[in-house]
Parts: structure tokens; sequence; C-alpha cells
């Protein structure tokens, strides 16, 4: 384990999500996968993954915890999240974040194990708005905290984030396209996380995570070598052969265990010689066509 992933993770799945018409916010699909998978994506390998909310599927093993009472505000979530976490480092998220990365985590995490003097880091979005549910924190701090506003306030029900937060030292770490920290909290940025990810420059990437997500694989894959694959056995065999070779690709890989790009060369090379062939057989054909249009020798007359 590397010294970036001796870490927990807190996702917060509550709230009434009053903006929402009280939907079943982290259920909600954006690119085909529902909101807490795609921040469960972001964390892979947090040593253990807290769902605090009411129980609902999950795309892996993660622990479901309840505050005390349901419903109780994101302090209580925050608390009964912590008590099953044993981490130096808690990561914490919201369930509504369509766009987090894992190297977006890997950059909280760093900042906060860079920052001895400090309590953590989080998320500051473009307008230089902090964002707490996008954080990496001591956990020490944290329960140090909670338990003095416990002691202050006797109880935690109802109370914000910042009743907590105010007082730590958190390091800043910049989400200068605000992209990371985006959160959906209406239909209108439902609706726009699901516009952006059919953009041209991010349709194709989102399209291989869901579709790696869904078939439970984890393989990187060259995007860009496997569609010139797709285009060369296109052009230099038949049309239906690109989507057969991809998938043979795809094939030899799983049941192989081989290296993806060392695969997709081959193919790429099989498919440039059968190219080469049909281009040699064409200026062949044509040659001989046209030593055909002149004739040949004349006959001689008798």
């Amino acid at each position: 384990m590397s010294e970036h992933t001796d870490y927990d993770a807190i996702v917060l799945a509550g709230g009434a999500a009053r903006r929402l018409g009280g939907a079943d916010k982290p259920a909600l699909s954006v690119g085909g996968r529902p909101l807490l998978d795609r921040v469960l994506a972001a964390c892979p390998d947090a040593a253990t993954t807290v769902v605090v909310g009411p129980g609902r599927p999950a795309a892996r093993t993660v622990v479901q915890a309840l505050e005390d009472p349901p419903g109780g505000g994101p302090l209580a979530a925050l608390d009964a999240g912590l008590r099953h976490t044993t981490a130096p480092t808690v990561l914490v998220l919201s369930a509504d974040l369509p766009f987090l990365t894992v190297a977006t985590v890997r950059s909280l995490l760093e900042a906060a194990a860079h920052t001895a003097a400090r309590d953590g880091a989080l998320l500051q979005d473009a307008s230089g708005r902090d964002q707490p549910l996008v954080a990496a924190y001591r956990a020490a701090a944290l329960r140090r905290e909670l338990a003095r506003v416990r002691a202050e306030r006797g109880t935690l029900t109802g109370l914000p984030l910042r009743a907590v937060l105010t007082v730590l030292q958190l390091e800043r770490v910049p989400d200068a396209a605000s992209t990371a920290s985006f959160d959906c909290d209406t239909w209108e940025d439902i609706n726009a996380a699901r516009a952006r990810i059919r953009e041209h420059g991010h349709v194709l990437d989102e399209w291989i995570t869901a579709v790696k997500a869904e078939l439970g694989i984890e393989l990187d894959v060259d995007t860009a070598a496997l569609l010139d694959l797709a285009r060369d056995a296109a052009h230099g065999v038949a049309r239906p052969a690109a989507p057969l070779t991809t998938f043979l690709i795809g094939y030899a890989a799983g049941q192989q265990g081989r290296d993806v790009k060392e695969l997709t060369d081959r193919a790429a090379a099989l498919a440039n010689r059968w190219a080469a062939e049909a281009a040699e057989a064409a200026e062949s054909t044509g040659a001989a066509g046209a030593g055909g249009a002149t004739g040949g020798e004349a006959k001689p007359t008798e």
C-alpha cells in the first residue's frame, strides 16, 4: 500500500433533496451510472468506504451507516461515518459529484499528507469557494472537534459542517475549472451533467469508463490506438471488420492476459498488410486493363 492509499472514505448520501422534489439523488443516473457509483469509482483503493444514508445498492462493497436520528444533518452523518473508520486520513465526499476523478482524490490525499502542520486539505472551486465535502481530513482532528461540539452543544443533530471545519487548519487544492467540485443539487444540474458527458471531447472516455464499470473489468484502454485499428480494419479489409477486430483484441487480452497495446499493434500491422495486398491487386488489375485498352501489337495485314 502506498502512502496515498492509507485512508478511509466516507460518502454522505443522505439528505432530503428538496430541490430535486425528494428524489433519491445518489441513485440518479448520469452517463448510465448512479451518482453514488461515480463517486465510489474515484476512491477505489480506500481501505474502508462508508456510505452514510438510506441503504441502497452500490457498485462495490461498502459499509452502510445511518446517522442518529436519520436525517440529522451533515455533522451527525459525518460522525456516524467516522465511527466505522480506522485509517489516519479520512476522505469525505458528497454523493452527488459526477465528475470527481481518481486524480483529484490523489491530489487531496497528497496535500493532506504533505502538510503536517494542518488538519487536512479540501477542494476550492474556481470562484474561491471551499468544498468541505470534497476533502481529505486527519481523522484525529475530526474526532477531536466533533467531541468538542458535542460537549458544547449537547448534540450534533441539525448542525452544519462549519461548526467543526471553521477551527480546522486546511490546505486548499484548486479546482480551476470547477469540474471535480461540480455537484448536482437541481434537475438543471443533473441535465447539465448528462449533457456534458456527451460533448465531443468527453463522450468516448465516459462511455468506455461506463462499459468497464458495467462489465466489472479493470483495463487501461488506449482509445486512439483502438480507433486507428478500427479505421485500418474498415478501410483495409471491410467495414464490418472494425467492430469484430476490436472485439477479438479484447477477448485475447481477457483470455490470455496479454498486453492490449501489443495486440493492437499486431492487428493493425495485419490490417495494413491486407490493405497493401489490395492496393497491389488493384494496381496490377489497372495495369492489365490499360494494356488491353491499347490493343497490344497490331496484326500484320495480308
